[in-house]
């Protein structure tokens, strides 16, 4: 796993810290490495249409044994494995025959074709098309009642006008025929009752089954986090549920351990190796929903590695977050009467609080309007 430069690296200096992963200029030896990494990436046409939709990498510069070289990972996985000679291992593997993930993911794949049995069967079929037709006759029902009560008062408006009944022998016939109009309805409402039920009797299977497939998808969830157990470098060993508990959204988001960074420095702390610079490339094309250009470097995400990594990095002398030793120009105050401010903040500054830290516009705002509040923003390039 461990690579020896073949590029000349004799003139570069190393960095006194390491690197700050969620906001950093690669170091040159990172460079170096991220371009081994690319040549052996174009070496290898069988990935080269799985590569081409986008993946990210990562290298870490490493000193072992006394002597520099560097480490490289993938996120995620590549070519259906998480394994491959080129590249550090996943810190765990749940795709290794034997695992439990894969008799966990048996399980509810049978689940969920049971349901897709269950909702395809005729009987199912069946019981829906009845409550449809039996909607849609209640429906009918309604309306042609209605037109018939309305015919009716009209009639009898008719023969009242005419004298051919009496006033009593009119209301008798508009009670009898209200009557009759109300056991049509029960009747049909009864017949949607029947049909609704009997479908929910045959959902109830399928319900059921959903809530145990939830049940075992969020148990086998919790149990692979659990077999992530991150290591930082003096060598305090912790799991990803143990360190998202305390974060907003408490529970480790899907995909969580597998990003190249937390994969290095696992490999490098389980190994000796003393970790020197780290750096991430986007290889491939952008992905839905967010920019990301072929062979430009990127910081780490922060919803899936920052609580990682802010355990893994303790006991590295990590650079500080340059964010917070910038100080933006200040905003300038375009309008202000009794109930509004218009400002224009200069450009990088933050619109509002954000994860980073780092001052906002918001916050600059409510510091001089202390009940102010942001109601529109124009920030995005």
């Amino acid at each position: 796993m461990l690579h020896r430069f073949t590029s000349n690296i004799e003139d570069i200096e190393l960095p006194k810290q390491f690197t700050y992963p969620f906001h950093y200029t690669p170091h040159p030896l990172c460079r170096v490495a991220a371009e081994e990494v690319q040549a052996y990436l174009a070496s290898r046409e069988e990935w080269h249409e799985e590569l081409s939709k986008g993946k990210m990498f990562g290298v870490l510069v490493v000193e072992a044994e006394g002597e520099l070289g560097f480490v490289a990972a993938f996120s995620g996985n590549l070519a259906g494995s998480n394994s491959h000679e080129y590249f550090v291992p996943a810190v765990y593997d749940m795709l290794r025959p034997g695992e439990f993930f894969k008799r966990g993911e048996a399980d509810i794949s049978a689940i969920n074709q049971r349901i897709k049995s269950l909702e395809a069967s005729e009987e199912y079929l069946a019981a829906k098309r009845e409550l449809a037709d039996v909607e849609r006759d209640y429906e009918a029902t309604l309306k042609a009642i209605k037109v018939r009560l309305k015919e009716g008062k009209e009639l009898r408006a008719t023969q009242r006008a005419e004298g051919l009944y009496s006033e009593a022998e009119l209301i008798l016939a508009s009670q009898r025929e209200n009557a009759e109009a109300q056991r049509l309805k029960r009747a049909a409402k009864e017949r949607v009752e029947q049909a609704v039920a009997h479908l929910a009797t045959l959902q109830t299977e399928i319900e059921g089954l959903k809530q145990e497939r939830q049940r075992r998808s969020a148990e086998l969830q919790t149990m692979i986090f659990r077999e992530f157990r991150m290591l930082n470098a003096e060598g305090v060993e912790r799991d990803l549920c143990d360190l998202f508990a305390p974060t907003a959204q408490q529970t480790p988001p899907a995909g969580a351990g597998e990003c190249a960074a937390p994969k290095l420095l696992q490999y490098a702390f389980k190994h000796g190796m003393r970790p020197i610079a780290m750096a991430e490339f986007w290889w491939g094309a952008s992905p839905k929903g967010e920019v990301r250009q072929h062979g430009l470097f990127y910081p780490a995400c922060n919803g899936k590695c920052k609580p990682i990594l802010e355990h893994m990095l303790v006991g590295l002398q990590v650079e500080p977050n340059p964010l917070k030793e910038i100080v933006p120009p200040e905003p300038k105050v375009v309008w202000e009467d009794r109930d509004i401010v218009v400002i224009d903040k200069p450009s990088g500054m933050l619109s509002v609080r954000g994860k980073s830290g780092v001052r906002s516009a918001e916050e600059w705002a409510t510091e001089r309007y202390p009940e102010a509040m942001i109601v529109h923003r124009l920030d995005q390039s």
